[in-house]
């Protein structure tokens, strides 16, 4: 009989970061920065052998000490990056999650972010097999991967999720199947005014 090879993957979604118009390149804010502690102390005595990323600022900023702990580099990839944001209103918000398709004007839709999201994650599941792997991700981005393993998670998932910087959930692997979601922890904390 064949072993089960389990991957583990554990999402780190980015702590508090300052409000601004460069996305990318938005730093964590003083708070934010603190909070990412709760990354090291969430980990710390886990057997980690990856870290991946988003290439934005505040995903990198939020698992740079933990990654450093471990003494492992960090592989960004542009696929996890968070979704692109165009003319926003709050009520696009049920617009997006009710149609995967629908994009605000020069938005990105819901279902081209979970689409490249669910690529990277499936190539670290095939790269890094039986390895625990962790990943810095954003709130959209996230979202759209549980989304995917579980269709019940709609716009109240993400709601209940929205504010917490950051966000530590753990998803376990057969090959591609995932057989549990665990979150680790959070932090409650609403976006920088």
């Amino acid at each position: 009989m064949k072993n089960k090879t389990f991957t583990t993957v554990i999402f780190v979604r980015h702590a508090q970061a300052v409000q601004n118009e460069d996305d990318r390149n938005r730093p964590l804010t003083e708070a934010g920065l603190k909070d990412a502690g709760i990354v090291l102390e969430t980990l710390r005595g886990r057997d980690i052998h990856v870290f991946a990323s988003s290439p934005y600022q505040r995903s990198l900023q939020t698992i740079l000490e933990t990654s450093r702990y471990f003494d492992l580099p960090i592989f960004t990839d542009e696929r996890f990056r968070e979704r692109k944001v165009g003319t926003d209103e709050p009520s696009m918000l049920k617009n997006r999650w009710a149609d995967f398709s629908f994009a605000e004007k020069d938005g990105e839709c819901l279902q081209h972010v979970q689409d490249r999201n669910i690529a990277a994650l499936q190539a670290l599941l095939h790269e890094h097999a039986g390895k625990t792997i962790v990943v810095g991700t954003h709130g959209t981005a996230l979202s759209t991967i549980l989304h995917y393993y579980d269709p019940t998670f709609d716009v109240n998932g993400f709601l209940r999720i929205v504010d917490w910087m950051p966000y530590i959930v753990e998803l376990v692997f057969e090959g591609d199947r995932l057989v549990s979601k665990k979150e680790l922890a959070h932090v409650d904390k609403a976006p920088e005014d």
